[in-house]
């Protein structure tokens, strides 16, 4: 019986070309609005490392001033000091962990033909490229003895190993950052992490870094500051030993907790230490430390921002108006057919067959709207690209997920639009036609 109701329908849209195509256009229109915008959304809050989000953990310790608090009142600072840094990572309470910071320097390629150029740095500890399970093409991360001895060595991105060293193997190679030489000991593979979460402080949706090196780094070859530094009170004396030992915050700290039980352990560490804080003068307000996985973290910084929210929802009144002309559309089609459907009421069909029959019209208006809509969509997802380049070239893709939910929400919309106009048409009655014939 479907295939005879999808033949009738067919019929129908073929009938009325110019008034199907409105009614196609105006849902195309909408979904390719709406499915634009949730598409970014939903890349943007998309879970970056499902399988480990719930064990990775961002912590938080509120070393502000009880007078003069640089944020809102009840929120610790979204970094921490360099003192808070090191002493987590000695005291080693956590399977995993890792200080961090960003910065950058001069990558200068032996080559006499090759222009030195700025990379982006990330200094880390051991522990990051297992914790955040990085992929590498060649080599492997530095060992737990390369942090405490301060060693030469870097991990470099895949693009930086092919702009350096023509993508070959160059592990144990030598590579001039910042005026020294380092050992390369691991080359990333490609890596993308959307939103990149492990510090959303310097953009969540940037590039991963061009270069890896050890924590201490910073203080060995005194590199400069990346991204956000808050400080609550001027650093006692002058110098770069004055600045690291301030209670100025610049630097981001995860664990990995493999269970509630770890979890509460490390949790009872980060109170217990800044008690021990509080007793030499720091840490002047309550306990308010915290430990945000993921998920959390992100919601917390809110990496899908405002305004992206609040076009999602313009988007969908677009599409609620787009539906509201697809309703008249459909009033004015199923008027104009008041005389079939008296005839058809008069030869014995019920009203469950007319409904179901003009149902399956709309619904084929509504896949046909859909697919129309997924390329509106693409093409708007193309237009936001070409407008802000690579910044958003994550954030513009229709995966399978986005296509079955564009002619879903197509599907489920003309469904539901063509409801009114259905029963309209199915309450006609076949009398007054049948006269009028």
């Amino acid at each position: 019986m479907f295939t005879y109701y999808l033949r009738l329908a067919l019929k129908s849209i073929k009938r009325n070309p110019i008034l199907s195509a409105l009614m196609i256009t105006a849902i195309g229109l909408g979904i390719g609005a709406s499915m634009t915008t949730v598409t970014v959304n939903y890349l943007m809050s998309a879970n970056p490392i499902p399988h480990k989000s719930e064990q990775l953990f961002y912590v938080q310790l509120d070393s502000w001033s009880q007078f003069e608090p640089a944020q809102e009142p009840n929120e610790p600072p979204d970094q921490i000091t360099w003192t808070e840094a090191t002493n987590l990572m000695q005291a080693k309470k956590a399977y995993r962990q890792s200080a961090m910071a960003s910065t950058g320097g001069v990558i200068e390629p032996k080559g006499q033909d090759e222009k030195p150029f700025m990379a982006s740095i990330r200094l880390a500890f051991a522990d990051f490229f297992p914790m955040f399970d990085v992929p590498f093409l060649y080599g492997s991360g530095w060992p737990d003895s390369s942090d405490d001895n301060r060693d030469y060595v870097v991990v470099i991105s895949k693009a930086t190993n092919e702009r350096v060293f023509g993508g070959e193997n160059s592990v144990g190679r030598t590579i001039r950052i910042v005026g020294e030489n380092f050992r390369v000991v691991g080359v990333l593979d490609d890596w993308l992490l959307v939103p990149r979460f492990y510090d959303v402080t310097t953009g969540a949706f940037d590039e991963t870094e061009e270069v890896f090196m050890p924590f201490y780094m910073k203080q060995e070859l005194e590199l400069t500051n990346g991204g956000n530094t808050n400080c609550w009170k001027t650093p006692e004396g002058e110098g770069f030993t004055a600045f690291l030992q301030s209670e100025c915050v610049n630097y981001q700290m995860w664990v990995e907790l493999r269970n509630d039980n770890e979890k509460a352990q490390y949790m009872d560490f980060l109170n217990n230490y800044v008690n021990e804080q509080k007793s030499l003068g720091r840490f002047a307000r309550p306990l308010n430390n915290r430990l945000s996985n993921v998920m959390q973290w992100m919601e917390n910084q809110q990496v899908v921002a405002d305004d992206a929210q609040i076009m999602m929802w313009v988007s969908f009144m677009f599409l609620l108006v787009c539906l509201l002309n697809t309703i008249g559309l459909l009033l004015a089609k199923f008027t104009g057919k008041a005389s079939e459907i008296g005839l058809r009421r008069a030869v014995g069909a019920s009203k469950t067959d007319l409904f179901i029959q003009h149902l399956v019209e709309t619904a084929c208006i509504g896949v046909a709207g859909g697919i129309l809509g997924l390329g509106l969509a693409y093409l708007g997802l193309e237009g936001i690209k070409s407008l802000y380049g690579e910044f958003v070239q994550h954030l513009v893709g229709l995966d399978l997920t986005m296509m079955i939910s564009a002619i879903l929400l197509a599907l489920i919309s003309s469904i539901l639009a063509g409801m009114y106009p259905t029963w309209r048409a199915c309450n006609i009655a076949p009398a007054s036609q049948l006269k009028s014939q």
